[in-house]
């Protein structure tokens, strides 16, 4: 009977353990670092603040945890897309693009969360490394797609294109979670698939709007 109850414990604890980093990453977009303190998560968690070091030995732990799931988050959702998009490699990177530069990925809240861990990759060693691991996660994700294209399968011409859209993609993410009111519906969107059908030399289908919530 013990070994029946086990992985609900697990289940429970991974539960708890992403209310705190939902919990500390949601302060931090309405108040800033300084407002993500044990205690405020912990309320906002539901739990006591005693019990955060069962899921992490130090506030910076959550910090990094937290990090990473933001930014892990925005590629499965960007990913994400590919799965409702025509059976293309066209369409497919077209609705990876699209997704990349469309609410819930890019919003205020995302780029201002983004600036505030950013600082901590400079002088911390082991955000640093969070920070090139979830890169890499999506620019592979993005080369991925891009060697589907027909003639872009050799792996080393395809990560220089990677890492060529990623930059694009980068930009625009920034400037429309930055300045959102300066830019029409969709027109960063439509920018991105240009500059990067250009870059390509491939044509990219125009993508449909779909709602998802963050």
């Amino acid at each position: 009977m013990a070994e029946d109850r086990r992985p609900y414990r697990r289940e429970s604890q991974e539960s708890r353990r992403e209310a705190l980093i939902t919990a500390a990453l949601e302060l931090m977009a309405e108040g800033g670092a300084q407002a993500a303190t044990v205690r405020a998560i912990a309320d906002r968690a539901g739990i006591t603040p005693g019990l955060i070091r069962h899921y992490f030995q130090t506030k910076d732990d959550l910090t990094r945890a937290a990090y990473a799931a933001l930014m892990e988050r925005m590629a499965e959702q960007s990913l994400r897309a590919t799965l409702t998009a025509p059976d293309d490699p066209a369409a497919r990177l077209a609705a990876f693009v699209a997704a990349s530069l469309r609410p819930p990925v890019m919003t205020g809240d995302r780029v201002r969360l983004w600036a505030g861990f950013l600082h901590l990759v400079q002088r911390d060693p082991m955000m640093r490394a969070v920070h090139e691991a979830t890169y890499l996660g999506y620019r592979n994700r993005l080369q991925a797609l891009i060697q589907t294209l027909p003639g872009k399968g050799d792996p080393v011409q395809a990560r220089a294109l990677a890492i060529a859209c990623n930059a694009v993609i980068d930009g625009l993410w920034l400037e429309g979670g930055t300045l959102p009111e300066g830019f029409a519906p969709q027109e960063l969107e439509q920018i991105g698939l240009q500059a990067i059908a250009a870059i390509l030399g491939t044509a990219l289908p125009p993508t449909q709007t779909t709602d998802e919530a963050p």
